[in-house]
């Protein structure tokens, strides 16, 4: 949906060399442990979330390796894990209902005080949860990317 990013890499080393580097490693991201273990073909990286008291929105993300001669090719998927799909979703759907309210009432033409008042509520809770996601969620989908990509601790 909205919430799921995928990138693709080119790296110049074989496969198993590659997974070897990431498997079994735990990283932190914002004093958050997260944790690369090896589901069938595809690398997992998982939140360890059971002891944060906070409300945050985390990704999962999945790398799926294929070889390619002596290189290897990457492609990571960052998606919402479903127990926090609910707030995002909600508040999206409060947002569409609001514009449509204020696109029908510009239609109609009546009121046009409360028909932007609607327009700017709208924009401002959007804009707001957009910044916050980028802040949270986006932010970790972003350190696990270069993580994935540079090999490097974070320790942010």
């Amino acid at each position: 949906m909205f919430f799921t990013r995928t990138q693709r890499y080119h790296f110049p080393i074989p496969k198993e060399d590659f997974r070897t580097r990431l498997i079994g490693k735990h990283v932190k991201i914002h004093d958050l442990d997260f944790e690369v273990y090896e589901r069938g073909q595809t690398l997992k990286i998982i939140p360890h979330a059971e002891l944060v008291d906070d409300l945050k929105t985390l990704p999962i993300t999945d790398v799926e390796l294929s070889a390619d001669g002596n290189a290897t090719n990457v492609v990571i998927t960052s998606k919402m894990r479903k127990l926090d799909m609910g707030g995002p979703q909600l508040i999206l759907l409060f947002c569409g209902f609001l514009l449509l309210a204020s696109l029908i009432l510009l239609m109609v033409g009546r009121e046009r005080l409360f028909t932007y008042t609607l327009l700017g509520i709208c924009t401002l809770v959007f804009t707001v949860f957009w910044v916050r996601m980028e802040m949270g969620y986006f932010d970790y989908v972003r350190k696990i990317r270069d993580y994935v990509k540079n090999g490097k601790e974070l320790a942010v």
